[in-house]
């Protein structure tokens, strides 16, 4: 086999079939957000950023950087090994207890990132529970799936956020047999609620183990950010919550939360967790330190929901079709990965503004879209001029507008 020939051939069908993915220096500034530099070759440019995960700006908090530069200069930059080695700091078991805490769980466990966190999680439930059967959201993260997957238990999807559909396949394993239902808080992608009340109801019924993704949701929703498992006050009915440091707390990392046994048994069976070096202690340090100060944010949680909902307003004013839903996250709907790629193009080469196009295997083919995700920073000052790079570009490409009354509305709290 010429094996250079093989690589060089996938990658060709790729670009062919308009997937194939670049990535672009950008360098953010703690002190200028949104505002970034995009190094290209030997040229830097100022940019605008409006697809970052640092949803509340934590990453730049002076606090933050204080915890985490006073443990660099005490610990160093490494951790020392992996939790059963050497990479047992206090701020790592001070981390997991707050962690605890902050989900009304008994115990919590920290991995290297919440894809790991679920796919290593996953991977050892299912494979250690005789004859489980999963249940998975067809919309579920990439992480949840490689992890079911992996495992080789038998496995049924679900469509979307359908109970009905989900209710029809528990009904079709005994009452006895065991049961394992996956689902996510809020879908990235979508920006869109799970019907979690539902599902529980639904665990219950049928003696099933639920597994909930809050990624997109800690920090942001419930009281003192505790996530929407918290907001409708269903935290202490999930067994499993998985969730990450690196996206509203600004850091690095994940981490599940559940019961005591439950967590010592993935700490003692879990390959991803017990052959992987622990995160730097400094992450940890601000990782706690983030959490205090994410817990009083009410504030910013404030700014992120006016600023998402202003935003909101200006598409729906010039008929930009996007998913209409109550979270931070808003998808902008173009269909067909060559077309979002040059919106993207456009946007940045001519507007500075970075957004990047987000297409299959991220979402299905033909629903191709912008992501914005809007934080605290976004205010009206960058958000009217985005609404007007947006209406500009749609009208010299004359892409498709929707009415009002033609807006997906996807609101799923029950």
């Amino acid at each position: 086999m010429n094996y250079s020939d093989f690589f060089s051939e996938e990658l060709e069908k790729l670009k062919n079939q308009g997937l194939y993915r670049k990535f672009r220096q950008i360098n953010r500034n703690k002190n200028s957000f949104p505002e970034a530099i995009e190094i290209c070759d030997s040229s830097r440019r100022k940019i605008e950023i409006w697809c970052t995960n640092d949803y509340l700006n934590m990453s730049r908090h002076p606090q933050v950087l204080e915890a985490a530069v006073k443990v660099i200069h005490e610990y160093g930059t490494g951790s020392g090994g992996t939790r059963n080695i050497s990479g047992t700091t206090s701020y790592h078991v001070d981390l997991e207890n707050e962690l605890a805490s902050f989900h009304q769980k008994e115990s919590a466990l920290l991995f290297s990132s919440a894809y790991t966190a679920n796919q290593s999680s996953l991977w050892v439930l299912c494979k250690k529970i005789k004859d489980i059967t999963v249940y998975s959201d067809e919309l579920n993260h990439a992480s949840l799936i490689q992890g079911i997957k992996t495992s080789g238990a038998k496995c049924k999807i679900f469509r979307h956020n359908d109970l009905e559909h989900l209710e029809e396949l528990l009904r079709q394993e005994p009452l006895y047999s065991p049961k394992l239902i996956v689902f996510e808080s809020l879908y990235s992608m979508e920006g869109i609620y799970s019907p979690m009340k539902g599902i529980i109801n639904l665990a219950k019924k049928y003696g099933s183990l639920t597994y909930l993704d809050e990624v997109h949701s800690v920090g942001l929703y419930g009281p003192e950010g505790r996530g929407i498992a918290a907001e409708q006050g269903v935290s202490d009915q999930i067994d499993i919550i998985n969730a990450t440091l690196s996206k509203a707390f600004g850091q690095f990392g994940g981490y599940i939360a559940a019961s005591r046994d439950l967590i010592d048994f993935v700490r003692c069976f879990s390959p991803g967790f017990i052959f992987t070096t622990s995160l730097v202690p400094a992450i940890a340090a601000a990782s706690l330190e983030s959490i205090q100060i994410v817990k009083t944010a009410n504030e910013s949680r404030t700014k992120l929901k006016n600023n998402s909902d202003l935003l909101r307003e200006y598409l729906t004013g010039i008929n930009i079709p996007y998913i209409n839903n109550s979270s931070h996250i808003i998808p902008i709907m173009i269909d067909g990965p060559e077309i979002c790629k040059e919106v993207s193009r456009i946007l940045l080469e001519e507007y500075g503004i970075y957004i990047q196009p987000i297409f299959y295997p991220t979402v299905p083919q033909g629903k191709e879209r912008l992501r914005v995700t809007i934080t605290p920073l976004h205010t009206k000052k960058v958000i009217e001029p985005f609404a007007v790079a947006l209406d500009q570009v749609w009208s010299r490409l004359e892409l498709r507008r929707t009415s009002q009354e033609s807006k997906v509305t996807a609101s799923y709290v029950v």
